[in-house]
């Protein structure tokens, strides 16, 4: 099986989730551990403004990871499955999208 991050996108920085949109979000990961598809939850990753910065080449320092994007990383899980369409699949019923995020999904690969 090959492993897949699913990062979570929103585009409003202070969003706070209810406990029933809390809840719903667990069931939904609890589905994904009765497969035994899940390999990390992850950490929740809402940034606080400052609180990133981004370093280039030639030691050159920005705020932020992308100081032009419209979107934060919420968080993030990693699942391993057979093919990055399953992958899709396992994501396209997150409830993220009853608030207007996205889940871009990428296969990690592995060092051996």
């Amino acid at each position: 099986m090959k492993e897949f991050a699913l990062i979570f996108r929103i585009n409003d920085i202070n969003f706070k989730p209810s406990p029933e949109q809390m809840q719903e979000r667990m069931n939904w990961l609890a589905g994904i551990v009765a497969q035994n598809k899940l390999v990390d939850k992850g950490n929740t990753l809402l940034p606080i403004p400052g609180s990133a910065m981004s370093v280039h080449a030639d030691n050159v320092v920005t705020d932020g990871p992308y100081t032009e994007i419209k979107e934060f990383i919420s968080g993030y899980i990693i699942v391993k499955t057979d093919t990055i369409e399953e992958a899709v699949e396992l994501a396209k019923s997150n409830p993220i999208f009853k608030i207007g995020g996205n889940i871009e999904v990428r296969e990690l690969l592995k060092l051996s």
